[in-house]
């Protein structure tokens, strides 16, 4: 709506989008010049988002100001927050192929939920548009309200237009007893506001009298607090800010844990149950083995040398050691590192086997196979072994060729080409299973029938064999958001407080003649306001009905 006359009678120049005077208060528009209750939200100042004519810049102004808008935005980013609630998100397993796992247990539906991207909703770039969305939804709404709100309340004129007054919705008018003088009439108003808290300014004869006026930016205190919040979500997508997974740690086996400089090693992992005495009856009854205590000894290095060249050994120093239980997390700096599972079923880790000859029992040398970290090369006497392909969990898929099935060394393979006398100049292929239920299952023999002839790859004793009798499970997190998460809830809590439990409330009087006229306004809470109006009143020694101030009672 624009407005024609700017300049009000009282001879200040006006915003042209400016409801009210700012000086005296008078209304300015012809048609807002009636006897209803005046908004005094920002007391006549006009908004941004309220220009005539925008431009294209002022229109998305005007989008991201709108309250509507806002709770709109909300609203569907708590449903999309929800859709990731529906089935597992992928961050929360080990070791699985997310791209078969919800097909597998949930179905053509759970496939497509991870088709649609469901499965890592809370990383998705629609998710985090949202989240942006709504943090400068957050600022606009703020700036378009809190700069006219500071323009009206800065400087406020003590001495308003009748309009203004009469329009109020705690109204009252008096004419003052022939025996009671104006001047002290108003020291003592003066002085019965005082008691009641209220700021009072007096110039000519009018009062301005004011408290709680904190409490008018406690809805802005709080907006700052939801973007601090929101920004400190945010910032958990920079790189080193948060980091999130969980890991198997085999026993004496320092582990790299991903994006920094640190490795964990499992020194030792410790289980206790609960005896049946100490289980209860159901459980006992049941036969259940319930875990009373696991932990895992954990020492934790920093790598300082040789850190990302995958073929030299990291050099690694101590700087940590703390034993990890349940709700027991090992800390350091930025890094927690909580106790998850543990799997108690036996891995093979490395076999030393050798390489002899077929006829005549002669053994060339043997070597180190390491099931995880396989070198690509080994040379064993005069012979070359050039690992080609490996298998940690072998499998021969439906057309007959070999597969992984997992991650996991379930079922280890490996295929060297093998070069050396009496072998083909190009090397002669040869499958080698460690284990020896492997070797029967998948026929070793039959298919290395012609090299088996000349050399042959075997395990001599049990001795050459390490297994790995137990994994811990751990949770590893760094999360440098989280006290700026706190910060933000805390602001945010100090302006919810700060609207809740106070009222900005403000008295304006004046004198025409000896005819007093007062104009109340406040934030909320009418009927506390009327009622303190009515005493204050009373204290100046006038006789107030205090249904007599009230221009249409609580409309708050």
């Amino acid at each position: 709506m624009e407005f024609q006359n700017t300049k009000c009678e009282c001879g200040h120049q006006n915003p042209t989008q400016t409801i009210l005077c700012e000086a005296c208060g008078k209304p300015l528009h012809e048609s807002d010049r009636e006897t209803s209750v005046l908004e005094m939200r920002y007391d006549g100042v006009a908004r941004k988002s309220q220009k005539a004519n925008p431009s294209v810049i002022d229109r998305v102004w005007n989008f991201f100001s709108s309250v509507k808008i806002a709770v709109v935005i909300i609203i569907i980013t708590l449903i999309g927050a929800s859709l990731g609630t529906i089935y597992p998100q992928e961050s929360q397993f080990i070791n699985f192929d997310p791209s078969t796992y919800y097909k597998e247990n949930y179905g053509t539906i759970g496939h497509i939920y991870y088709l649609l991207g469901l499965s890592h909703t809370y990383e998705s770039w629609w998710f985090v548009t949202l989240l942006v969305m709504i943090g400068a939804s957050l600022v606009i709404c703020s700036l378009d309200r809190v700069l006219p709100l500071y323009r009206a309340l800065h400087k406020q004129k003590i001495r308003k237009h009748d309009q203004f007054l009469r329009r109020q919705r705690i109204v009252y008018e008096q004419q003052l007893p022939e025996s009671m003088n104006q001047e002290d009439w108003i020291q003592k108003a003066q002085k019965a506001l005082k008691r009641k808290g209220y700021r009072v300014y007096e110039q000519d004869g009018a009062i301005l009298a004011e408290k709680n006026r904190f409490s008018r930016w406690g809805p802005y205190i709080n907006h700052i607090g939801l973007i601090v919040f929101l920004l400190a979500v945010l910032a958990r997508s920079i790189p080193g800010w948060n980091l999130e997974y969980y890991a198997a740690f085999p026993h004496n086996e320092p582990r790299p844990i991903e994006n920094t400089p640190y490795y964990l090693e499992n020194d030792k992992f410790t289980v206790e149950y609960y005896t049946l005495d100490e289980m209860p009856e159901e459980f006992a009854k049941e036969g259940r083995v319930i875990p009373k205590l696991f932990e895992t000894q954990a020492t934790l290095y920093r790598c300082v040398a040789n850190c990302e060249d995958p073929l030299a050994e990291p050099q690694l120093e101590e700087v940590h050691k703390h034993n990890i239980r349940v709700n027991e997390p090992l800390r350091y700096e930025d890094l927690m590192i909580f106790q998850y599972d543990f799997d108690l079923t036996p891995k093979l880790v490395a076999v030393k086997p050798v390489l002899k000859n077929t006829k005549t029992n002669e053994v060339y040398g043997s070597f180190e196979l390491k099931i995880n970290k396989s070198e690509p090369k080994y040379i064993v006497g005069p012979y070359t072994l050039e690992l080609r392909e490996k298998y940690m969990d072998f499998d021969l898929g439906e057309d007959g060729k070999p597969i992984t099935k997992t991650p996991n060394p379930n079922a280890p393979a490996f295929l060297f080409m093998i070069t050396g006398p009496g072998l083909e100049e190009t090397g002669e292929p040869y499958f080698y299973f460690p284990l020896q239920k492997d070797k029967q299952r998948f026929r070793e023999d039959v298919l290395n029938q012609e090299i088996m002839k000349k050399i042959q790859i075997d395990v001599q004793s049990m001795a050459d064999v390490t297994i790995q009798e137990s994994l811990s499970y751990l949770n590893v997190r760094i999360e440098k958001a989280l006290p700026y998460i706190w910060v933000g809830a805390g602001i945010s809590m100090i302006g919810l407080v700060m609207g809740f439990y106070w009222q900005h409330r403000r008295i304006w009087l004046r004198f025409n003649g000896k005819q007093l006229l007062l104009g109340a306004h406040t934030n909320k809470n009418w009927y506390g306001m009327r009622n303190e109006v009515a005493r204050i009143l009373r204290e100046t020694e006038l006789e107030v009905d205090v249904n007599a101030i009230d221009r249409g009672g609580d409309k708050s």
